[in-house]
């Protein structure tokens, strides 16, 4: 009986019907490369997908999107190769940082004796003496600390020492200021509200004065952008900055230049017959005559820098400091000088980008150079990525050293001039 049923299983299986078998002429080479492309052709169209995702409201922004800025073609020499007395170091980085965390954005600095002066980012003037801050005046009122506080905090820029111990200061906002810097009073000489020839002074930079405080020479950076959108003034290329000049006796101000981009530090020479002026955005710095027989007159001083020159103050040696944030390296890569005749690119990135994160991109380098009095370059002190010394705006010499001063930094930078 088992025997019989095994036979009837055996039998069931004969009977159960073979699976079809299906004959192609394909090796098995090309159903692998069949598979493959099968798998590319899912990755492409997968690919296409999320870049369409992407790309369609990108596009959207870029031309549905406004843009705050209505940038200008500028034209720019080959920067110059960093070689010879412009050859890179390490000399910035020797400085030492002073009163870390307790001051922000110590623009400019001036000093009586061995008293320092400088104005910071919450609206205030203080002086340094015997390692201690105090407090000088306060320029404009609380709240401070944001950008968009700026205008009623005041932002003191440029300050300088006039006849009798007196301060002079501009405030980026409010105007020109002076004051006493022992009882602290402040009384405002120039307010930026009071029109020049129509226009405003919304961005009132750097000031300097004459030996016997009769004039003050000062920047108007621009008439449309105010300090807090100095991004925005530096990569539209506008040309509405003014170099002025004010008679402290008959309270006229003159216009003596007019088209400058960025105008900001400038200083006298030592015979006092000229003004030397940063155009910021252009990466050199002209010269105004305001006496002899050149009076009125103007011309370059120093054509196509490898950096985008801030202040300007008196060298020990007859010459000028010169400060800079940001370089056109060479050899190297320039943004500045990329997007220079790209106006087109520049608005793009900022319909996407905001200006602080514009700015952030642009790679840190300070540098200072020393000029002759005849413009040429004589020494110059680098940090390549702002290690020690960030956002520099100003070298001032004193006793020996050179005091850097900065337009955001927390602290103030202190370098021995015999050391380098």
């Amino acid at each position: 009986r088992r025997s019989s049923d095994l036979n009837d299983s055996s039998e069931l299986r004969q009977r159960h019907p073979p699976r079809p078998q299906i004959i192609t002429d394909e090796t098995p080479a090309q159903a692998a490369r069949a598979s493959s492309s099968y798998s590319g052709k899912i990755f492409r169209a997968t690919f296409m997908t999320l870049a369409v995702a992407i790309l369609t409201p990108l596009v959207a922004a870029i031309f549905l999107l406004e843009c705050p800025i209505e940038p200008q073609s500028i034209s720019f020499l080959e920067p110059p190769l960093l070689t010879g007395v412009l050859e890179p170091n390490l000399k910035l980085r020797q400085a030492e940082r002073l009163f870390e965390g307790q001051l922000v954005g110590p623009e400019s600095i001036a000093n009586i004796g061995d008293v320092l002066f400088t104005g910071t980012a919450d609206g205030k003037i203080v002086k340094i003496e015997d390692g201690v801050i105090h407090v000088v005046a306060t320029l404009g009122k609380p709240p401070c600390g944001t950008p968009e506080y700026e205008p009623t905090c005041g932002r003191p820029l440029g300050i300088r020492i006039g006849p009798n111990g007196t301060l002079f200061v501009s405030d980026a906002y409010q105007g020109i200021f002076k004051v006493n810097p022992v009882t602290g009073e402040a009384e405002m000489l120039l307010s930026s509200q009071t029109p020049v020839q129509g226009k405003k002074m919304s961005f009132v930079n750097d000031l300097v004065l004459t030996q016997d405080g009769r004039k003050i020479y000062f920047t108007d950076s621009s008439s449309k952008w105010q300090r807090r959108n100095y991004p925005f003034l530096i990569m539209e290329g506008t040309d509405d900055g003014r170099l002025l000049e004010y008679d402290t006796v008959t309270k006229e101000v003159k216009v003596l230049m007019v088209g400058l981009r960025f105008p900001n530090g400038l200083q006298l020479s030592p015979a006092e017959d000229f003004l030397v002026v940063a155009e910021t955005t252009m990466a050199r710095i002209r010269r105004y005559y305001v006496s002899g027989l050149m009076k009125g007159g103007a011309d370059m001083f120093v054509e196509n820098m490898p950096g985008f020159p801030d202040n300007i103050r008196p060298s020990s040696s007859g010459g000028y400091w010169v400060a800079m944030s940001a370089v056109r390296q060479n050899p190297g890569f320039s943004m500045m000088d990329f997007l220079s005749d790209k106006p087109w690119i520049r608005k793009i990135i900022f319909k996407l980008l905001s200006q602080d994160t514009v700015m952030k991109l642009v790679p840190r380098y300070s540098l200072v150079i020393e000029l002759t009095e005849s413009g040429s370059y004589r020494r110059s002190f680098h940090d390549p990525d702002g290690v020690v010394a960030t956002y520099i705006s100003e070298a001032h010499e004193h006793d020996g050293h050179l005091f850097l001063g900065s337009f955001r930094s927390p602290f103030l930078c202190k370098l021995n001039l015999q050391e380098v």
